[in-house]
C-alpha cells in the first residue's frame, strides 16, 4: 500500500490541444516499483462512454512517463504515447455497435485521465483514483471560420483559415452516409486550406456528377480561394466520387486528388444508382461472418471493363491510401489495377500509393479509435445491417498517424504556392 504522505502528481501536456496533436502523460511522486494503471474515459455526444487503459510500473524515481515506458497490458501494449486515445473501446454494458465520432467541432472532446494503484482491467468507476486530470481535444483551431452553404442546390460547410488569404482549396467528401463529418475539413483549414465539406446524404435526393462539379466550381470561385489551386479528398464512397471527378478532365481541373480506401467504380448517373448497380451485379459475393455481419469487399472486384472509370484520363497527381485489411472495399486490389492502367497510359509518375498492413476501411485523423463496424441501412438491403470495416487497433492507429502526415505533405506540395508558408496550427 502507498504511504499516506505520498501524493502522486498526474499531468497531461498540453492539456488543451488539437485532436491531431500528441500529448505527454506523466505520473510523478510514486513509490518506486509501484504497479499502476493509467485510465482514460470519454462521454461521447451520443452519451456513450468510451475507455482505454494501460498497465505500468513506476521507475526507480517513482515516475511513469507514457512517452518513454511501455504498457504491459490493457487495451494497448508497448510504448504507445497516444494509446489512451486510439485504443478506446466502449465501456462494458454500452449499446452494441457504438461508434465514436466528433460531430460538434465548436466544443472540445473532454477526456478524463486517471491513475489507479495496481493493474486493473475493470471496475474503474468503483475505485478511487490516485490522481485525475481532464484533457481537452479540439477540432477547431483559433480564428478558424465556418460558413454553412446552401446555394445553387449545393449543401455543405466551408472551413476558412484565419488571415487575409487567398488560400488553396480542398473539396472534402465523406463516405457512405454522405453527410459532413467536420473534423477532417476543420483540420485541413488549420493547415491553411479553405476546406469545403460537401453534404451528399440528403434524404430524397439523388446526387449526380453535376452536383459535385458545381460544388467544385463554388469552391474554386470563392474570393478567398486561389482558383487554380483546388484539390480533392475523399474516403470510401467519397473516394469513388473524387476519383470519378479527377477522370472528368473536360469538366473540372483539380490540382491533385487524394483517395482513401476507394474503388475504380464508374459513376455514370448518380451515387445511388452506381452503388445499387454494383451491388446487384455482385450480390452473390456478399459474405457474412458467424455473427451475421456483412463483409462487402467482394462486391467491388472484379468489375467488368464497362463498369470502371477511365483512370487513364487522370492528369493530376493522385494519392491512393489503402488499408490492407479493408473489409468494405477491395481497395488494395483496386489500387493495384489502377496502377497498372496508369502505367500503361504512361502516367505512373502521377501516382503515389500508401498501403498499410492491418489497417481497416475507415481511416480517420491521428489518435482516433478503430471503427471496426458500422450499423446502418443501405438502399439495397431490406433492413439495417452491421457492415464490417476491418482493421486491427495498433497498425490501424499507425496508419492514421502516418497517412495524415503524408496527405498533408502531398496537399501542401501540390496546392500551396510556397509550402514553407503553410501554417502549422496548434492550440
Amino acid at each position: 500500500m502507498m504511504a499516506g504522505a505520498v501524493h502522486p502528481i498526474l499531468s497531461v501536456c498540453p492539456s488543451r490541444a488539437l485532436i491531431t496533436e500528441k500529448f505527454r502523460v506523466l505520473v510523478e511522486n510514486l513509490p518506486p516499483g509501484l504497479s499502476v494503471t493509467l485510465h482514460s474515459v470519454h462521454c461521447s455526444e451520443m452519451k456513450d462512454y468510451w475507455e482505454a487503459f494501460g498497465h505500468y510500473v513506476a521507475d526507480n524515481k517513482g515516475t511513469v512517463d507514457v512517452w518513454q515506458e511501455a504498457s504491459l497490458g490493457g487495451t494497448y501494449t508497448g510504448k504507445e504515447p497516444m494509446g489512451l486515445l486510439w485504443s478506446m473501446i466502449p465501456v462494458p454494458g454500452s449499446k452494441e455497435h457504438a461508434v465514436l465520432f466528433k460531430v460538434d467541432v465548436v466544443t472540445p472532446q473532454e477526456v478524463l485521465i486517471s491513475v489507479f494503484q495496481g493493474h486493473l482491467s475493470e471496475g474503474f468507476r468503483q475505485k478511487p483514483p490516485l490522481a485525475s486530470v481532464v484533457a481537452e481535444r479540439w477540432s477547431m483551431a483559433p480564428g478558424l471560420k465556418t460558413i454553412r452553404v446552401r446555394e445553387k442546390e449545393i449543401e455543405g460547410i466551408l472551413y476558412i483559415p484565419p488571415g487575409p488569404g487567398p488560400f488553396p482549396g480542398v473539396l472534402d467528401l465523406w463516405g457512405f452516409r454522405g453527410d459532413v463529418t467536420a473534423c477532417r475539413p476543420a483540420m485541413l483549414a488549420a493547415q491553411g486550406f479553405v476546406a469545403f465539406g460537401v453534404n451528399y446524404g440528403i434524404p430524397g435526393r439523388e446526387f449526380t456528377m453535376d452536383y459535385f462539379q458545381r460544388a467544385f466550381e463554388f469552391l474554386q470561385e470563392h474570393p478567398l480561394v486561389i482558383s487554380n489551386r483546388v484539390g480533392l479528398i475523399g474516403m470510401s464512397l467519397g473516394a469513388i466520387v473524387v476519383l470519378n471527378m479527377a477522370c472528368r478532365t473536360e469538366a473540372i481541373s483539380p490540382r491533385c486528388c487524394v483517395s482513401i480506401n476507394g474503388s475504380h467504380m464508374l459513376m455514370e448517373v448518380s451515387v445511388e444508382k452506381m452503388m445499387n448497380h454494383a451491388f446487384k451485379m455482385k450480390e452473390h459475393t456478399v459474405r457474412r461472418n458467424e455473427q451475421n455481419h456483412v463483409i462487402l469487399r467482394s462486391c467491388s472486384l472484379p468489375l467488368p471493363n464497362e463498369a470502371s472509370m477511365n483512370v487513364e484520363n487522370i492528369n493530376c497527381p493522385l494519392l491512393l491510401v489503402v488499408g490492407e485489411d479493408d473489409l468494405t472495399f477491395s481497395s488494395a486490389e483496386c489500387a493495384e489495377l489502377m496502377a497498372k492502367r496508369m502505367h500503361t497510359a504512361g502516367k505512373e509518375h502521377l501516382l503515389t500509393i500508401l498501403s498499410y498492413p492491418g489497417a481497416g476501411h475507415i481511416l480517420l485523423l491521428p489518435n482516433s479509435n478503430l471503427v471496426r463496424s458500422s450499423c446502418f441501412r443501405f438502399p439495397f438491403f431490406d433492413q439495417r445491417e452491421t457492415i464490417l470495416c476491418g482493421g486491427h487497433p495498433q497498425p490501424h492507429a499507425f496508419a492514421e498517424e502516418d497517412c495524415w502526415d503524408k496527405i498533408l505533405a502531398f496537399l501542401k506540395q501540390h496546392l500551396y504556392p510556397d509550402p514553407q508558408s503553410v501554417p502549422d496550427a496548434a492550440l
